[in-house]
């Protein structure tokens, strides 16, 4: 069987978290380390900690030279909460106003 051991490319000569290759065969025939990006988790929700639908998982320096459009959402609270949780607030806002505007209308009929 072939040898498959490669000489690790840069300084940092152990297999750390940050530190990932793999091996890859050049068109030369030769046996060289290929550096692994780390996955990102992504954006997620203020609220219920999930992942926000429609942003992209990049770095955070990646974020930059992306449109505006690519990094948020065109709602209210766009980049940081997901549909479901605004949808929520709406909804306990209103019904708080609403049980406001009743207790109101209670009292001026017990006056």
């Amino acid at each position: 069987m072939a040898d498959q051991r490669f000489i690790r490319p840069g300084r940092q000569p152990y297999n750390t978290k940050s530190n990932k290759f793999r091996p890859v065969r050049t068109p030369g025939g030769r046996l060289v380390g290929q550096k692994l990006v780390k996955k990102t988790a992504g954006p997620k929700c203020s609220d219920c900690k999930s992942s926000l639908p429609g942003i992209k998982h990049l770095k955070l320096s990646a974020y930059r030279g992306l449109k505006k459009r690519e990094r948020t959402v065109n709602r209210a609270y766009g980049g940081s909460t997901c549909g479901n949780c605004v949808r929520q607030r709406i909804v306990r806002a209103f019904l708080i106003e609403e049980q406001m505007v009743v207790k109101k209308l209670l009292k001026e009929r017990a006056k």
